[in-house]
């Protein structure tokens, strides 16, 4: 990505340099021009000079609104007034989901608020200063740690995706992966009740075959995540809608924080 005095724009053609040096030259044009086109190159940049140069909640909101998407909460009275809250989400898309929470819920508690995502994101310059970027594949920087205990300190709501990756097809049915414990763990060390909330869409059957296929091969690289770019664009003109739950006082989570994930996992999907 580039734009350091104007919109940051991907260049397909730019990272393979950086990355590969010299090597680069090696890489046919053809596949060069498909990447873009499969990544929608030119639609994501056309977004981002478009959003430019808002940053955090109003970034989603230029984004969202170019889309023409809108999002229907259900049940927003049962949010809680206190702004110490730990909000936890399914993750059916992979793009559009994050950021109509992130509009939503500025709206609602202030643009001060945190989200834990993939480090991968930390790519998406304008949203850096809601990220608390983590590491999915390999160990926590002391500087990541002492980041999100400090953001669970705080006075901020906290937003998590707790199944890390977008939802999968599994057995028919198209539902998030394992939800890691981290978010109940943090909850009860800060005292944060936690929010479950349903976020209702889905990609495309296109996603969940690609994906599958993958997995049979054995290919451990979520190489299915090329795809959600163009999910993005799939997703212009919809409205989703966003359950809410009853606040789980921190209280009551019990000392098993594996087992009350998958318990406030099935709460969410019950919604």
């Amino acid at each position: 990505m580039s734009g350091k005095e104007g919109p940051i724009q991907i260049d397909v053609n730019a990272v393979l340099h950086e990355k590969l040096g010299k090597r680069a030259s090696r890489v046919p044009a053809w596949l060069v021009r498909r990447i873009e086109k499969l990544i929608r190159q030119d639609g994501l940049n056309e977004l981002l000079r478009h959003a430019w140069p808002r940053r955090g909640a109003d970034f989603c909101e230029a984004v969202l609104g170019r889309l023409d998407v809108r999002l229907d909460v259900v049940h927003p009275e049962r949010l809680p007034a206190g702004r110490r809250i730990v909000i936890a989400s399914n993750h059916p898309l992979g793009g559009i989901d994050g950021m109509a929470l992130i509009r939503y819920f500025a709206s609602v508690y202030g643009d001060d608020l945190h989200f834990v995502v993939n480090d991968m994101l930390r790519a998406v310059e304008p949203l850096n200063d809601v990220f608390l970027p983590i590491n999915k594949h390999g160990a926590q920087s002391r500087e990541a740690i002492a980041a999100i205990d400090a953001a669970f300190a705080g006075d901020a709501p906290v937003l998590v995706f707790p199944a890390g990756l977008c939802s999968r097809r599994r057995g028919g049915r198209v539902e998030d992966l394992e939800w890691h414990k981290m978010f109940v763990a943090k909850a009860r060390q800060y005292h944060r009740d936690i929010v479950p909330v349903h976020f209702i869409g889905r990609n495309s059957p296109r996603f969940y075959r690609f994906a599958s296929l993958r997995e049979r091969l054995g290919i451990k690289l979520n190489i299915e995540m090329t795809l959600l770019p163009s999910e993005i664009f799939r997703g212009a003109g919809s409205t989703y809608r966003l359950v809410c739950g009853q606040p789980i006082p921190w209280q009551s989570l019990g000392a098993d924080a594996r087992s009350e994930a998958a318990r406030i996992r099935k709460i969410v999907n019950d919604l």
